[in-house]
């Protein structure tokens, strides 16, 4: 197995494209799977398309079905941490894409994102493992 740990800032966002830093990763490494796991309890990884309002629908579905407000049990930080504890379980910390010939087999409009919508700690680690075939 290879591995690889990113560090990336998320300061000023709450999505972070990681797409080009996989597909580096997997250059080169044939045919397998690439998982992506990001070990934080308040941020997650989801694929969508980016570049076309896609992250503003992403991260308005968050804020509905997610508010920051004080209201929950766990609320120490800014306002709304409660929900940022509560993102992983709507967008998991981890995700698997296929490898063939050394390139993920994403869709053409298809990008993988980091989600973090904790302004208290924008250091994040990503971790990047390929298995193989």
């Amino acid at each position: 197995m290879d591995t690889t740990e990113l560090d990336v800032d998320t300061s000023g966002a709450e999505l972070v494209d990681l797409t080009d830093s996989v597909r580096e990763f997997c250059r080169g490494l044939g045919d397998g799977l690439c998982n992506v796991f990001v070990p934080h309890a308040t941020a997650g990884l989801t694929i969508i398309e980016t570049q076309s309002g896609s992250e503003d629908d992403l991260a308005e579905l968050l804020e509905r079905l997610l508010p920051k407000s004080r209201r929950y049990t766990h609320h120490h930080g800014t306002a709304g941490h409660g929900a940022d504890h509560l993102t992983p379980t709507i967008v998991p910390p981890s995700l698997v894409v296929p490898v063939v010939d050394g390139r993920p087999a994403l869709g053409a409009w298809q990008s993988i994102v980091l989600v973090d919508r904790n302004p208290d700690n924008r250091h994040r680690t990503v971790r990047l493992s390929f298995v193989g075939a």
